[in-house]
Order: structure tokens, then sequence, then C-alpha cells
């Protein structure tokens, strides 16, 4: 029987290339999305004509909702009857420093990228019962910047939140995350940006969706692997030249 994925915010950009990686890997794929759902059919198109044996769907929900977060796991069962790995990749990423947040700000990074994941997690070991679940974080953890104090804080609470469920639903479910660092550019801005900033990290270079195809590879291959953090940033994690 074909092991069925979970994917988070999935229609674009890394979401969408971890669900191209695991499909040609023989995954039916559950393609989440909440504003890009022509993004989602096509997609769901696209692997469905070249992936013919296999099941390919796109659930919509509004991470930022507690309906929307307490009915994706139920429906997505509903529809394909057991999933075996979740993960966690759909965030919100807005600037602030500390002095100029709002509340709305605050909760919409905390609602998307940290209430989310707990509670689909929790979802999934109730549901699910065995499997895998992959959550991204982001190389900016290790700092204290306060640019965009509260996503990153959110990032720092997911990783807090993926060891703690590593010990809770051990040893039927492993909990792994993943922290990209210069992947893609923000909309708008170009691979010039990004290897302006690689400049100053110790590989001198941008990242590749390639090297988080891998990570995901490693995790899903290791079964005695869980609680870990896999850092695809070139070594930024570790200080540079900033």
């Amino acid at each position: 029987m074909k092991k069925t994925a979970l994917i988070t915010g999935s229609s674009k950009r890394i979401g969408r290339a971890v669900a191209e990686h695991l499909a040609s890997d023989g995954w039916n794929i559950i393609i989440h999305y909440n504003s890009s759902g022509e993004r989602a059919r096509e997609l769901v198109n696209l692997l469905s004509k070249k992936y013919s044996q296999q099941r390919f769907i796109s659930i919509k929900a509004n991470l930022s909702e507690e309906d929307g977060i307490k009915s994706l796991i139920p429906k997505v069962i509903s529809e394909t009857g057991q999933i075996s790995l979740l993960i966690n990749n759909a965030s919100v990423f807005n600037s602030g420093c500390i002095a100029d947040t709002n509340y709305e700000l605050f909760d919409n990074q905390f609602d998307v990228n940290l209430k989310a994941p707990f509670f689909l997690m929790r979802d999934f070991a109730n549901y699910c019962k065995k499997g895998v679940i992959i959550n991204f974080a982001d190389t900016r953890i290790t700092k204290n910047r306060y640019d965009y104090a509260a996503y990153t804080l959110s990032k720092k609470c997911i990783w807090e939140l993926t060891k703690m469920a590593a010990v809770e639903f051990g040893p039927d479910i492993r909990v792994n995350a993943i922290a990209p660092g210069l992947t893609l550019p923000p909309e708008g801005k170009g691979e010039e940006y990004l290897r302006n900033l690689a400049k100053k990290i110790p590989m001198k270079s941008p990242g590749d969706i390639e090297e988080i195809r891998k990570s995901i590879d490693y995790i899903l291959d290791n079964d005695h692997l869980t609680g870990q953090l896999l850092f695809n940033d070139g070594g930024e994690n570790l200080g540079g030249n900033e």
C-alpha cells in the first residue's frame, strides 16, 4: 500500500518542491493550501498525469483560524483513510521589531507558525497513531535578531515543540525539524538578493531546494532519528561576518 503525506502550504515554493519530490518516490500527496487554490489544483493535475498510479488531492484550510486547524486532519483521514507523514511547512513571515509589533501581527505569526503545527501534531498522533512528523523551523532561531521578532520567536518555539513531541510520541511517531537558511528569495526579490546575503555565511552561496529534499530523505530513511534539527543553511547558524 502506498504511503500518504500531508504537506501544509504545498501549492508553492518549498512545500511544492517537497510535494513533487515525495511524489517521485511513490507517495500519495495531500496538497494543503489556503489562498493559492489555482496553484494547488494545477499541481494536483500535474502530478496525477505524471504518476497515474498514485493519488493527489488538494484541501483548503485557513490555518490562522481554529476551525481550519481542527478540521484539517479529520478531513484528510475521511478522504484518504490514513496518512503516515505530516510536514508542517506552511508559515507566514512578516517583519516587525518588538516595539512595533501589534496584537494582530503577533497573533498571525503564532497562529500559523506555532498553534497550527501544535494541534495538527496532536491530531496526527490521536488519529494516525504511527508515522513521521517533520516541522520547518528557520536558521534564525539561533540568533536574537529582532527585525522579525514575532516570526523568529514562533520558530524558536516550533523547535522546542519538536523536541517535546518527540519525547511524548515516541517510539511510534518520530518528530524532527529542518531549519532552512537562504534557499528561495522573498516575493519580489531575485537570486542576486540571496547571493549578496550569502557572502556573510561560511559556504558563501545560497542553498538549494535539492538540499531540502535530501534532508527530508535523511529523516525518512533513518528510523532511529527523532527530536533532531537539521540546519540547511550553509553554516549560517554558526555565525559569520555579520
